[in-house]
């Protein structure tokens, strides 16, 4: 069992190359008793921005806050507060903040996503 506020998980800068202004906390994994997922919330300030990269497994968002871009393979989907996307393995994939506030995902991927 886990319980707590994301006030109590630290902010880390998502130090990968391609990314600009984002901050992800880890919120439940393998720490806190979900062996085979990881449940992060990453922060994208305004004007900023993930990778644009692909991976071989794949994530579900949830966006809790904010206006942004999902660009999946070669096309740019509007998302907002309450979008949810659905991204498959292997398949190219950014958001971008196009808003003046912070866009906020929630990102849930298999554990071997979060190393």
């Amino acid at each position: 069992m886990f319980v707590s506020n994301i006030e109590n998980v630290a902010k880390i800068p998502m130090n990968m190359e391609g990314a600009e202004k984002v901050m992800k906390q880890v919120l439940i994994g393998k720490n806190e008793g979900w062996e085979n997922h990881v449940m992060r919330l990453f922060t994208i300030n305004k004007n900023g921005h993930t990778p644009r990269h692909s991976h071989p497994y794949p994530h579900i968002n949830f966006i809790v806050s904010g206006k942004g871009v999902l660009h999946m393979d070669g096309t740019d989907y509007d998302m907002k507060q309450g979008s949810i996307a659905y991204v498959p393995s292997n398949i190219i994939h950014q958001y971008i903040n196009k808003g003046n506030d912070d866009f906020v995902v929630i990102c849930i991927v298999p554990s071997e996503g979060e190393k």
